[in-house]
């Protein structure tokens, strides 16, 4: 079981080093620098590159790349943030926050102000993916969170893929920062090199979304995932060499890693009733992560089921010993963050997962790869550091 390392070995902590070293002030001083990257790295600079390749693990660059790049860069590892997925750590490099301040628990959540489970990253309703926005819900209120940008002394660029550009997510989070868009990998590459080739001091997240698409396709272990991982690798050579002189330190990271599944480990609610009948709400956060919010009379059965009949599985955790743990982050939590872990998280074992169904869903699709779990896979990424 990995957990974070939230004293200067996490993503969150690489947040903290890039604040010190572009902010106008400090802020969030719970948390202390990266130790592998200290302030100064970016205070020197003042171009700061941030790329996000979604779902590249630390154990998937190693044993699926070649000497390539990212390969001849890496500086490190460090961990992601509670849970290992998507949701939670996107927001951090958004906010320069841990899931304790900001909130974002998980790709399902119960949002208990609307009175919904909800996906936050599209912004819709679990059943039906109605977006919230059209029922008159602000993300900016909901989620109620700085955004980085707004607390760095420096011009600041997201750059998403041309679907993301304006979404509720990214205009909630993305403060004073101008956001570009691209449409392929190659152009993923040149906004950013163009950004940073015609400014003298900038910051620049840049996010890619495709390698985490097919490692929950295909699965990390499948050669079309690591295939795609080599043309990234051989696209940031070229970035390098295209951004050569510009002055800029390049990071190249990750959000989360993966494990892959299998059909014998995947398992369904609906197959254990006794357990289901202990829930009053879905399950929420993530399939190696669950938030189970549990009957107050039938915590008793709940945990009793969890033992005897799921304990090969996974282990059930209090939230209050979650919290008491720092699995979130440290220092004062976010005022909504209790009712947002439910009362029990379910730590998936090895390579299991939990998921259920609810009625007007449709059927979801069987993802092969998964994060969001505390296996060294899904929670140690890649510090890949360039300096141009």
């Amino acid at each position: 079981m990995i957990l974070p390392d939230y004293h200067g070995g996490s993503i969150v902590n690489l947040m903290q080093s890039i604040v010190r070293g572009l902010a106008k002030g400090e802020r969030g001083d719970q948390y202390a620098p990266l130790t592998l990257a200290p302030p100064e790295m970016f205070s020197d600079s003042r171009k700061v590159v941030l790329l996000v390749i979604d779902g590249l693990g630390h154990e998937l660059l190693l044993g699926a790349a070649d000497d390539g790049a990212m390969r001849g860069h890496l500086s490190g590892s460090m961990t992601s943030v509670f849970p290992s997925t998507t949701a939670s750590a996107i927001t951090t490099f958004l906010t320069g926050c841990a899931p304790q301040q900001h909130a974002l628990t998980g790709w399902f959540m119960w949002f208990r102000e609307i009175g919904l489970v909800a996906a936050p990253l599209p912004f819709t309703t679990r059943v039906g993916g109605l977006p919230l926005a059209s029922a008159g819900v602000d993300a900016r209120r909901l989620f109620a969170t700085q955004p980085v940008a707004d607390a760095l002394d420096t011009r600041c660029f997201i750059v998403q893929r041309r679907d993301l550009v304006d979404t509720s997510y990214t205009n909630a989070l993305r403060g004073k920062a101008e956001v570009r868009g691209y449409r392929s990998l190659q152009g993923f590459f040149d906004v950013v090199r163009d950004i940073v080739n015609s400014n003298d001091s900038c910051f620049v997240y840049a996010y890619w979304p495709q390698l985490d698409s097919m490692c929950h396709r295909f699965g990390a272990d499948d050669e079309r995932s690591r295939e795609h991982l080599r043309q990234i690798d051989g696209r940031f050579a070229g970035f390098l060499d295209s951004a050569r002189g510009s002055g800029a330190t390049v990071v190249l990271t990750a959000d989360h890693g993966f494990i892959d599944t299998t059909p014998d480990t995947r398992l369904d609610l609906a197959s254990h009733p006794r357990l289901a009948d202990t829930l009053v709400l879905p399950l929420c956060g993530e399939g190696r992560a669950v938030y189970c919010y549990v009957d107050p009379a039938k915590r008793a059965q709940f945990e009793a089921y969890v033992a005897e009949e799921l304990g090969e599985y996974c282990v059930a955790m209090d939230k209050q010993v979650m919290l008491e743990n720092e699995s979130f982050g440290l220092g004062e939590p976010h005022p909504r963050l209790a009712e947002r872990i439910g009362h029990y998280v379910l730590l998936m074992k090895d390579n299991f997962v939990l998921r259920d169904s609810l009625l007007g869903e449709g059927e979801r699709p069987v993802h092969v790869g998964v994060h969001g779990g505390v296996s060294a896979a899904e929670m140690v990424v890649p510090l890949i550091l360039a300096q141009l």
